[in-house]
């Protein structure tokens, strides 16, 4: 893959816009790893790779979130057994197999949101003052966490809008900090991702980190923007992302 300076701009903008999506909704690898491909990586590789820039952006958007005390800290570890469990399994998974049954589900479980956004959205955006959950309180949640991981762990595409499903819709958070979370738990299992896909030389460093800076960089605006939104206008931008999400699901 030569690196010139259409490669640059193309992943820079790309990875900027991405990390902005994912920090607030989900699906901005639907436009880093199409791109990765267009450079002429291999999807495996291109799988792989993606996963340091999506690493970066999660750190970043963590250590935003938290520094506006929008991280729920107690609420990690419970959240993050499952979804730690199910990104190892995804990530050996991804490394060994195709991903040939996983984009049903996703476009299934992102239309499903698409519609409870429009139809209830006290599902998918608690009112203020809704108490919170853990895990071992909704076992649903669990299983969704753990779906979650493992999806997340096999192709990444998409995996914050599952995340969401059952921080929001399971564990009853806000969109403000169910997004923190999400991105704690993204963090968690695209780590484990990393060491798989290294393991199994299915990373090409430089784009990657040209990738990355993108990522990074959109992920701190995102938060920024976040943090000051109102429940209503995150929910907005949240449908907007899971119908373009389904739409580009079709297209691709």
């Amino acid at each position: 893959m030569e690196m010139n300076l259409f490669a640059i701009a193309l992943l820079g903008i790309t990875g900027f816009l991405a990390g902005g999506i994912n920090t607030v909704a989900g699906g901005g690898s639907n436009l880093t790893l199409p791109a990765l491909m267009m450079l002429g990586l291999p999807a495996d590789i291109a799988n792989g790779t993606n996963r340091i820039a999506v690493l970066m952006q999660c750190v970043v958007g963590v250590a935003g979130y938290d520094k506006h005390n929008s991280l729920d800290r107690p609420a990690i570890w419970p959240i993050l057994i499952p979804t730690l469990i199910g990104g190892f399994i995804g990530a050996v998974a991804a490394a060994l197999i195709p991903n040939l049954y996983l984009k049903p589900v996703l476009l299934t479980t992102i239309l499903t949101m698409s519609v409870i956004i429009l139809l209830k959205p006290s599902v998918i955006a608690p009112p203020a003052g809704t108490p919170t959950r853990l895990p071992s309180q909704h076992r649903g949640a669990w299983w969704g966490l753990f779906g979650a991981g493992l999806y997340g762990g096999f192709v990444q595409a998409g995996v914050g809008f599952i995340l969401l499903a059952a921080l929001a819709g399971g564990l009853r958070y806000d969109l403000l900090r169910a997004n923190a979370l999400k991105m704690t738990c993204a963090l968690a299992f695209t780590l484990v991702s990393v060491v798989v896909f290294v393991y199994f030389g299915q990373v090409s460093w430089v784009p990657g980190l040209v990738l990355a800076c993108g990522n990074m960089l959109g992920a701190h605006l995102a938060v920024k923007i976040a943090v000051k939104a109102s429940q209503e206008s995150i929910k907005w931008f949240l449908f907007v992302m899971t119908v373009c999400a389904v739409l580009g699901g079709f297209l691709l």
